[in-house]
């Protein structure tokens, strides 16, 4: 993340994650997230940076109270305890060393029914999470009495960090377990980059630039979901196959394998675009001054369209491909075509407002787009 282009300093380092605004990462987050569409709602209001935390904060209270409404799932948890009779296992030891039999008792470990599990823990802590980042007040006192409300039903105020949603298990009566675990999981992300000192559990994004690269890649293809109309297919992650001849045996487990992180395709306007997402500058500086292009990522951009030519597909033969890096404070947007292929070098300058970044993104597929009406040509869902 530190190499992300800059201009300039940014005065206040406590909203900003590497000179990016804090609420611009939430909204790369929302994009991210099965919940973009509920971007749309506030498409084009100046609140929309704010509205954020309060948009996943009301999303995560109204899931939570459906789940009260029609009570807690229980899940097995072990317990230790000294009962009046035997249930489970017997603790030899400490039974013997309290001297437990002379009052009529013994030491159990057992398995037991309870709210108190890992998964209610982790949407309790989510509640409390929301209760700080979010701004309306009215959604920072539900989210307080939903947090006061599941420890009063005996879920525990702690939860395990090796616990996430992704490795748990629902069964066909869980659904609606898991749509209010995506949502905390939503939630965790937002307050993850907004603790800008960090910890052990939750580094701070500017410290996983890996994991901040994947974001920005989740969020422009969710970004074009969601805003290009049905005319557009977007695939994102999608695997290339090598037009391979003549291979040796050990070719097929040797060779590396392709995968493009986010391809666009218009059969009504013959156009395919072929974006490669990056989280670093879009340029480094030349040995002897000045400043070029990074070869390496024109290289790999390269392999992905010319590998991908075809006879009998049109659209192979003239795809367009696209570097596309955030920057800050800075922007580029070039273009030269290199035989056949248009190849495009462009930024989005995340320290804009979020209604700018949205015009960025789609002045990129479609410059003669109007930007101050919301018409797009027809390309675009307004």
């Amino acid at each position: 993340m530190s190499e992300l282009a800059t201009s300039s300093t940014i005065e206040d380092e406590s909203n900003y994650s590497a000179g990016i605004p804090v609420q611009n990462l939430w909204l790369l987050m929302l994009y991210a997230s099965e919940f973009r569409y509920l971007a749309n709602e506030y498409a084009g209001t100046e609140s929309i940076d704010e509205d954020v935390a309060n948009l996943v904060a009301d999303v995560l209270c109204k899931q939570v109270e459906q789940r009260l409404q029609r009570s807690l799932t229980y899940g097995y948890k072990h317990s230790t305890r000294e009962l009046n009779r035997v249930r489970g296992r017997i603790n030899t030891l400490e039974t013997y060393s309290k001297q437990l039999l002379l009052k009529g008792k013994v030491n159990c470990t057992f398995e037991e029914l309870s709210v108190d599990t890992p998964r209610n823990r982790y949407i309790c802590a989510a509640l409390s999470k929301m209760s700080s980042l979010a701004s309306k007040k009215s959604l920072k006192l539900n989210c307080r009495r939903l947090h006061q409300a599941m420890l009063q039903l005996g879920v525990s105020p702690l939860f395990s960090v090796n616990y996430h949603p992704k490795n748990d298990r629902f069964g066909r009566h869980e659904s609606g377990d898991k749509k209010v675990l995506t949502t905390a999981e939503l939630a965790f992300n937002l307050a993850l980059i907004n603790e800008s000192n960090g910890s052990s559990a939750y580094p701070t994004p500017d410290k996983q630039a890996h994991w901040v690269r994947a974001l920005f890649e989740k969020a422009v293809a969710g970004f074009y979901a969601i805003k290009l109309d049905s005319d557009w297919k977007i695939k994102p992650g999608r695997q290339l196959n090598w037009q391979i001849d003549d291979a040796t045996d050990q070719i097929s487990t040797l060779m590396p394998s392709m995968k493009l992180d986010i391809l666009l395709e218009n059969q009504a306007l013959a156009k395919r675009i072929v974006i490669d997402t990056k989280y670093t500058s879009i340029t480094m500086q030349r040995q002897y001054g000045g400043e070029s292009f990074k070869s390496g990522y024109i290289y790999q951009l390269y392999t992905y369209l010319r590998s991908q030519e075809i006879e009998s597909d049109q659209l192979s033969l003239n795809a367009t491909g696209m570097l596309l890096h955030p920057s800050v404070g800075v922007q580029y947007n070039e273009q030269v075509s290199i035989q056949g292929h248009d190849i495009l070098f462009c930024t989005v300058d995340l320290t804009q407002s979020s209604e700018s970044i949205s015009e960025q993104l789609l002045l990129l597929l479609n410059p003669a787009s109007t930007i101050n009406g919301n018409t797009h040509e027809g390309n675009f869902q307004g």
